[in-house]
C-alpha cells in the first residue's frame, strides 16, 4: 500500500519531540542464537488484564528481521544514570551488549541490570505502522527497581524533576527570601556551620578555614597568591592568620613567601574534606538522584552566567592545580578515611 503526505518530516519529528518520554532498550535472541539489543522510547502500555505493552521499530532497522521472528522481547526502562546504557544500544556496528552484565529471560532473551523497571514480555500481535512495525507483547514477567528514570525530550536526554506543592506554595514573587542570592547565600551559611564549628574547636575562624580550602586546591602557593584567592570570599587575610596556622602546624611558610601545608595540615584538609561531603549528605537528605544532580547542573549555569566579569585571580584554572589535596585524597581513599549517537527513536 502506497501513501502520500505533504507532511514535513523533518517539522513532524520535532514536533513528536515536544513529547517527554522515557528510554528503554529492547532485547532479544537472534534466530542463530546471538543477542540483539537497541535504544527506544516508542514504548506504551496496552493493558492490564491482561498486562500488554507495545513498541515500534524501524523497518529498516538492522535488527528488524530478529524481533520479527523472536517469540519473546524484554523492555528494559533505563535509570537516569544509564544514559551510557542508551548510546551504546544506540550506535550501529559495534558490539551493544559490551562490558554489560546479562541474564537470562524467557525465550533465553537477555536481561540487562541496573535499570528503572523491566518487563519480560511474549509476543501477541505484529502491527502494520507505516514506515514501522507495531510489537504487541504480553508481559509475562516484570521488574520494578525504584530507580529514577531516564527521561528525553526535544532530541536530547533530561532528569526528572518531581513537583511538590509545599516547594510551589513557598515560592514567592518578592526581592527579600525568594531572591536567589539570598537563597544561595543561606544554602552556602547553613551547609558550612559543621565546618565552621570544627575550625572553632581549634580555635581559628572563617578567614583560616578560607585559606586552608583555597590552599587544598593547590598546594604550594605564594602568600600573595593566596591572599587574592581568599578575597572572593570578602575576607582581607593578614599575616596574623598565616602565623596561626603555622602555630597549630598545619602549613609552614618559607622565607616569608611559599605556604605549604605540613602533612598535620594535609589530614587536616582532608577532614575537611570529609565533613563538608557529609554536609552536603544532609543537604540532599530531601532530594532524590535527579534532583540532587539537576540543582548542581543549574548552579554551575549560573556560575558560567556570572563568571564573566571576575578577575582573572578569581578564575577557576587559578584555584584549582594537579597537585590539589582533593585529587589525591580520592587518589589514595584510605587516607580520607583516616581520623584526625543516534537519536533514541526507532
Amino acid at each position: 500500500m502506497t501513501h502520500s503526505s505533504n507532511v514535513d518530516a523533518k517539522q513532524f519529528r520535532q514536533a513528536l519531540g515536544s513529547f517527554t518520554t522515557g528510554v528503554t532498550v529492547v532485547t532479544t535472541r537472534g534466530t542463530e542464537g546471538e543477542d540483539v539489543g537497541l535504544t527506544a522510547n516508542s514504548f506504551n502500555s496496552v493493558s492490564l488484564d491482561p498486562p500488554m505493552v507495545l513498541w515500534s521499530l524501524d523497518r529498516k532497522s538492522s535488527s528488524a528481521a530478529a524481533f520479527m521472528a523472536a517469540e519473546h522481547f524484554a523492555v528494559h526502562i533505563l535509570a537516569s544514570d544509564q544514559e551510557h546504557v542508551s548510546n551504546q544500544f544506540a550506535k550501529r556496528g559495534v558490539d551493544r551488549f559490551a562490558g554489560l552484565a546479562v541474564e537470562r529471560g524467557h525465550g533465553e532473551v537477555p536481561l540487562l541490570d541496573g535499570c528503572s523497571a523491566r518487563f519480560e514480555c511474549r509476543t501477541s500481535y505484529r502491527h502494520d505502522g507505516g514506515d514501522h512495525v507495531i510489537f504487541v507483547g504480553e508481559v509475562v514477567s516484570f521488574d520494578s527497581f525504584g530507580r529514577a528514570p531516564l527521561v528525553f525530550h526535544g532530541g536530547n536526554y533530561g532528569l526528572l524533576m518531581k513537583k511538590k506543592t509545599a516547594d510551589v506554595e513557598d515560592a514567592s514573587s518578592s526581592f527579600g527570601d525568594d531572591w536567589l542570592g539570598f537563597l544561595l547565600g543561606r544554602a552556602y551559611y547553613q551547609m558550612l556551620m559543621p565546618l565552621r564549628a570544627k575550625v572553632e574547636r581549634q580555635g581559628l575562624g572563617d578567614v583560616h578555614y578560607n585559606l586552608l580550602s583555597a590552599l587544598s586546591m593547590g598546594d604550594d602557593r605564594s602568600v600573595a597568591e593566596l591572599s587574592r584567592l581568599v578575597e572572593i570570599t570578602g575576607h582581607r587575610v593578614t599575616d596574623e592568620h598565616f602565623e596561626a596556622l603555622a602555630t597549630c602546624e598545619l602549613i609552614v611558610v618559607e622565607d616569608g613567601e611559599r605556604v605549604r601545608f605540613t602533612e598535620a595540615g594535609r589530614r587536616y584538609a582532608i577532614e575537611l574534606m570529609a565533613a563538608g561531603k557529609a554536609a552536603e549528605g544532609d543537604a540532599e537528605r530531601e532530594l532524590d538522584y535527579n534532583e540532587a544532580r539537576l540543582l548542581k547542573l543549574l548552579l554551575k549555569r549560573v556560575i558560567r552566567a556570572t563568571g564573566q566579569t571576575l578577575p582573572d585571580q578569581w578564575r577557576k584554572e587559578n584555584f584549582w592545580r594537579e597537585n590539589n589535596v582533593w585529587g589525591q585524597a580520592a587518589a589514595a581513599p584510605n587516607a580520607a578515611a583516616s581520623p584526625s549517537p543516534e537519536s533514541p527513536r526507532s
